[in-house]
């Protein structure tokens, strides 16, 4: 007997091929490639993926029966969280899900930086989170996320998904989204979360005062107005203070660990 979603799991399974086959299409699959697909469920996806014949497929399922399921000779099914897997073992891998929508935003935080030599990622995800991932400053939307990811990838969100398309239905849309990794990295990510989260925690506050009670002097801002709020700081001026204040922000890091 196939078993429900769990609730405990959060799982919403796509059940609209036509869904699911735009969302493969997106991950641009070749018969050399690597794929690795987070919580597969009934394979919705992964019997589309299976069927393009990549050089290897790979799925990590929390989900004991689901895994069982999905370990097939085509897929090689790992039972493990994917919150806990080591995603600096990938190198060179494509990466695709319908992810839990309580657990999207560490996920995806963790895959743009660890992975290494990512080669593309799609992500179906709560609407808000695709939505927070592509904003641009000066968008409400705009905020730690949105910089981490666009740091490390060209954010695209491509398109939302009514619930109708998953059993059960969730009560909110979902949105697609695709990760193209850039070249550029950040030489201490843990400077850069560090910054983020002084900045973000108290994104209603100019960078002035914020700077001023995180002990970080405004020598860093390099010019900008420190009556800026932090959703008004492009991706590039937290790159560049990072780098700057590296030395103070790595010490702030190690606390903050």
């Amino acid at each position: 007997m196939i078993p429900k979603a769990k609730k405990s799991l959060g799982q919403h399974f796509l059940h609209d091929r036509q869904i699911c086959q735009r969302i493969v299409a997106l991950l641009q699959c070749a018969p050399s490639d690597r794929i690795l697909e987070i919580g597969p469920g009934p394979g919705a996806l992964t019997n589309i993926l299976e069927a393009l014949s990549p050089a290897r497929l790979l799925a990590l399922e929390k989900d004991p029966w689901w895994a069982a399921e999905r370990n097939t000779p085509r897929c090689q099914a790992i039972l493990t969280d994917a919150l806990t897997f080591d995603w600096s073992r990938l190198d060179g891998w494509k990466i695709i899900g319908n992810l839990p929508y309580n657990v999207a935003s560490p996920l995806i935080w963790d895959i743009v930086s660890q992975s290494r030599n990512l080669q593309k990622a799609v992500f179906m995800v709560q609407k808000e989170v695709g939505r927070r991932i592509a904003a641009s400053p000066g968008n409400k939307d705009y905020g730690a996320l949105s910089v981490w990811v666009q740091y490390h990838a060209k954010t695209r969100l491509a398109f939302t998904v009514g619930p109708g398309a998953f059993n059960p239905p969730p009560k909110v849309d979902s949105a697609v989204i695709t990760l193209e990794p850039l070249k550029k990295r950040p030489k201490n990510p843990l400077r850069l979360a560090a910054l983020l989260k002084i900045c973000f925690q108290n994104r209603r506050k100019q960078i002035g005062s914020i700077f001023r009670r995180a002990n970080l002097p405004f020598s860093l801002l390099d010019g900008l107005d420190p009556q800026l709020r932090p959703e008004n700081l492009g991706v590039e001026d937290f790159a560049q203070i990072a780098e700057k204040g590296r030395d103070l922000l790595a010490a702030k890091a190690q606390h903050q660990a």
